[in-house]
């Protein structure tokens, strides 16, 4: 969505369907809404290989301290983010390692 120039707060009310009518109309291309996803999965991953090529480590995959804090209130009070226990599953999605790394198949696959 950022690389569209399109603001990534609307991703929460617009679907792909959406940003492939949006992106089609500002660009005279016709996209498939597939097409739009695989552009999105080649730049988050190419974005990843950037930065780990750049000595980024996955070790470096943190959030803010604030995110460790016990919410206060309300009907998540007390609950925190683990991200050690999310992580790997997030990394499996993205079909990265299980250490956060993109391995050779994956850079073939997406031609990067």
């Amino acid at each position: 969505i950022d690389s569209s120039g399109l603001c990534l707060f609307t991703s929460f009310a617009l679907g792909a369907d959406d940003y492939k009518d949006l992106i089609n109309t500002a660009t005279g291309y016709n996209f498939t809404t597939e097409e739009i996803i695989g552009i999105g999965e080649r730049i988050w991953n190419l974005e990843r290989k950037f930065n780990l090529d750049a000595g980024i480590s996955p070790a470096e995959d943190k959030l803010p301290d604030r995110f460790n804090e016990p919410l206060p209130d309300g009907p998540q009070k007390g609950a925190v983010v683990h991200l050690d226990k999310i992580l790997p599953e997030y990394y499996e999605i993205r079909g990265w390692s299980e250490k956060g790394i993109l391995d050779e198949n994956k850079i073939r696959e997406l031609n990067l």
